[in-house]
């Protein structure tokens, strides 16, 4: 009779991490380059034959790799890519990829992220611009000129995010190995003047909310029966 609250406890810490994983998602609906988190769950099974026992796996995490909308803002320091890349910036915890691309321009010449980490080109070094040049103009392959001469390039990236990925603020990813630069891909590009909102679809994500709700309080109920049940069958026996 105990095997059953197992398998129900475990139900509960698997409802219990898609909960949070929703709520996240929910939370960053406005978060610009921010994409979702999802979990995939196994079956694990313990035991042999007719004394098998199934039970959920607490899951693992994976990154959405579904395009948030581009929405236009005017600023000549706002980009957006176009297909499956990330821009590389430098923080603390190294080279972190992203989506968001609202970047900015330092009196030395240095772009920077809204958080002030340096922005990389495809070498991996910070892209420096002549601050006395003005804001550069950006080509479709990411390419940056002032005054009609190339400066430097917006380094476009591709990583494996990987299962159990760990963010890095709100929209960055840390890449469990090297990224590679992106070299020579029509399918890749870069819009300036735009910027990527969150690929996370508020309705949707509160549907999924409200089920996974009722089902944990499904699975609590379940739990208190079965207890009771055994509270029951453990008095009975015991009068006896």
């Amino acid at each position: 009779m105990q095997d059953g609250l197992y398998v129900a406890l475990s139900s509960q810490i698997a409802l219990e991490r898609r909960l949070n994983t929703i709520a996240d998602n929910v939370a960053n609906a406005s978060t610009v380059g921010f994409r979702a988190t999802g979990v995939k769950f196994e079956d694990v099974v313990s035991g042999l034959g007719q004394k098998s026992m199934a039970f959920v796996s607490t899951g693992d995490t994976y990154l959405s790799t579904q395009s948030g909308g581009l929405r236009q803002t005017g600023n000549p320091l706002d980009f957006a890519i176009k297909g499956d890349a990330w821009f590389g910036i430098q923080t603390p915890a190294g080279t972190v990829m992203t989506r968001d691309g609202r970047f900015t321009l330092t009196e030395n010449g240095e772009l920077v992220t809204v958080e002030g980490y340096p922005v990389l080109d495809a070498g991996g070094a910070p892209i420096q611009l002549d601050p006395r040049e003005g804001v550069p103009e950006a080509s479709a392959d990411g390419m940056l000129r002032q005054n009609g001469n190339a400066v430097g390039a917006l380094g476009l990236y591709n990583f494996d995010p990987g299962l159990n990925f760990t963010r890095y603020a709100n929209s960055g990813i840390i890449p469990n190995g090297q990224p590679e630069p992106v070299v020579d891909r029509v399918d890749v590009g870069v819009a300036q003047g735009f910027i990527e909102e969150s690929n996370v679809n508020p309705v949707l994500e509160m549907t999924h909310l409200i089920t996974v709700q009722r089902a944990f309080e499904n699975t609590a109920a379940l739990m208190r029966s079965s207890d009771q049940t055994f509270s029951e069958a453990v008095r009975t026996l015991g009068s006896k």
